[in-house]
This record gives structure tokens, sequence and C-alpha cells, in this order.
């Protein structure tokens, strides 16, 4: 079983790649997902690593939560579920 984890307050310039370096220095990533706006396709500033070793993965948030990256301080967890969106009303 894989685990995801949440990664905050990445720099906007951040590559997928480079937080696919950082993290793949406690374990093989998955797959590494930095979330842009859908309307700009700008950086949001965070994104989401999915690990398949567990370990790897609790190492990984102990290590880089509080950690400098790139002239910032991450805010790293595991990610939680996504809660369920009521169903969206028609725009009249």
């Amino acid at each position: 079983m894989s685990k995801n984890i949440y990664v905050g307050n990445l720099p906007f310039r951040t590559t997928e790649e480079s937080v696919r370096d950082l993290f793949g220095r406690y374990g093989p990533v998955q797959s590494v997902k930095l979330i842009s706006d859908r309307e700009t396709g700008k950086p949001r500033g965070f994104g989401f690593v999915e690990m398949d070793d567990d370990a790897a993965a609790d190492e990984a948030i102990r290590a880089l939560d509080g950690a400098e990256f790139e002239g910032r301080s991450l805010k790293v967890n595991e990610a939680k579920p996504r809660a369920p969106r009521p169903p969206r009303r028609p725009a009249w």
C-alpha cells in the first residue's frame, strides 16, 4: 500500500523532477503531482508525493517537514483523504 504525502509552501518555480529528487533521498517515489490553478495554469505552491514504502514515507515526512527547500520552509505531512463535495447546482 502506498502512502500519499502533502507538500506545501513550495516555491512557484519548483518542478516535479526537483520534488522527486528531494523525496527520492528517502526511498522510491511512485509519483509527484504539483497543483496548478485551473484558470491561469500558474502553480499553487503545493502538491502530493506518493511513495510505496511506508517506512521511507514516514522518514521523509519527519525529515522534510520544516526543512528549507529552494528558499522556503516546507510543510510536509500525510495527505488526508479528500472530503466528498456536495453536488454542484446549475448556474441558471
